[in-house]
């Protein structure tokens, strides 16, 4: 079984960490590729060898926000779940505007991250999901 590849665009460790862990626990096929900031995200994204099964971002990156990185990366083919601890409805409804699939706030509570963590991988890249490259929808 190929690995599904997820891009993680996210600059606190703490999170990244956090999200690897989970990731790791919910299936062996996931290889997490993060990036810290948007220009990197951006690079990783040029590259046509590499088409991850789904995008998690952090709006709140440097170099190129979250939002700057919709704005000027746009792929119908691969779903961007924007994971914020914004609460900003105009950033909600812009993200959603720019093509994000999702808008989810990062939880505070350990076991709710966890648990929105995996339904994440679960919705784009469980059993029976190609990566984006693999086929078309």
């Amino acid at each position: 079984m190929d690995n599904v590849e997820i891009l993680l665009v996210e600059d606190s460790a703490g999170d990244a960490v956090l999200i690897r862990q989970i990731v790791s626990e919910v299936s062996a096929a996931v290889s997490l590729h993060i990036a810290r900031d948007g220009e990197q995200a951006l690079m990783m994204l040029g590259d046509s060898d590499f088409r991850p099964a789904f995008i998690i971002l952090d709006l709140n990156i440097p170099r190129t926000s979250g939002l700057k990185l919709l704005e000027r990366w746009k792929s119908q083919q691969i779903p961007v779940v924007v994971f914020s601890s914004s609460l900003n409805d105009g950033e909600r409804a812009r993200v959603l505007e720019l093509g994000a699939r999702e808008f989810i706030q990062k939880p505070t509570d350990i076991d709710a991250f966890t648990q929105v963590v995996r339904g994440m991988v679960e919705r784009y890249a469980g059993p029976g999901k190609k990566s984006a490259g693999s086929a078309s929808a």
